[in-house]
């Protein structure tokens, strides 16, 4: 069997090299190069045809999903999605026998994955593998176009999950690699990009109103332009969260609709 071509996606540095070293243990595995985002990730694909590419589900500003859509299933190769904690994902894999390691990789369950893709490759069913993630990403298109009322957003906490409903969201702002979700009167920090956060949101409840920042219609009390030009959108509590020029008029839209 000639050598399984990897690329390995992932924004951590040390998520990659993780994934790297685990790779060096399958003798028939070569990894043909690493993709810091989603961007490079488009690039990558193009230019070095790996025959199996690691993808971290979620990266800032372009998802693993983003990349798949932009890239085309069609066309893409065999894929092992990383994930950190993104219950809907789990099950979804789960529901379309695609494969996938949850951080922090455990050696064993990555062997395992790493064998399965073997087989899959050595049966050269590229067909039934491209229809297979071609229903994924259709199921995730369906989620993120029509989100739930009741989405719940899952934070990591020292001692276990913490379960925040969507009424409970006054914003959500972009923290590096992180979103800070602004909620019972405290900030919770999770790994998860403001696109991701905004597909699983009510889009009649929630708006982006900046490239860093998401807002609840129902906790905006007004909208204001500062004496530096600025307009901000003033929460309940006295928040001023920036609005930018482009999406101030999408706002003061989305307000009126909410107000009828």
């Amino acid at each position: 069997m000639s050598d399984i071509r990897a690329l390995i996606v992932d924004d951590e540095p040390l998520a990659r090299r993780g994934i790297r070293q685990l790779l060096a243990r399958e003798p028939d595995v070569t990894v043909v190069g690493e993709a810091r985002d989603g961007r490079e990730a488009l690039r990558a694909l193009k230019t070095l045809q790996p025959t199996l590419v690691f993808l971290d589900v979620q990266m800032p500003e372009m998802d693993g999903f983003s990349v798949l859509r932009a890239h085309g299933a069609e066309r893409l190769p065999l894929v092992i999605f990383v994930t950190a904690h993104d219950e809907f994902a789990v099950r979804a894999f789960d529901a379309h026998a695609i494969d996938y390691v949850v951080k922090p990789l455990r050696e064993a369950r990555f062997a395992d994955a790493v064998e399965r893709a073997r087989q899959r490759l050595r049966s050269d069913d590229a067909v039934a593998m491209s229809r297979q993630l071609a229903d994924f990403l259709a199921g995730v298109g369906r989620r993120a176009a029509g989100p739930s009322a009741n989405t719940r957003i899952i934070v990591p906490t020292s001692s276990g999950q913490l379960v925040l409903d969507a009424a409970e969201i006054d914003w959500i702002e972009a923290d590096d690699y992180y979103a800070a979700i602004h909620a019972r009167g405290r900030r919770h920090l999770i790994r998860e990009s403001l696109a991701s956060l905004a597909a699983r949101l009510d889009s009649t409840r929630f708006v982006r109103v900046h490239r860093g920042a998401i807002v609840s219609l129902d906790r905006v009390r007004a909208l204001r332009t500062q004496a530096t030009g600025e307009t901000v959108a003033v929460l309940r509590d006295g928040t001023r969260v920036p609005v930018s020029r482009r999406r101030r008029e999408q706002l003061a839209a989305a307000l009126r609709s909410s107000a009828r």
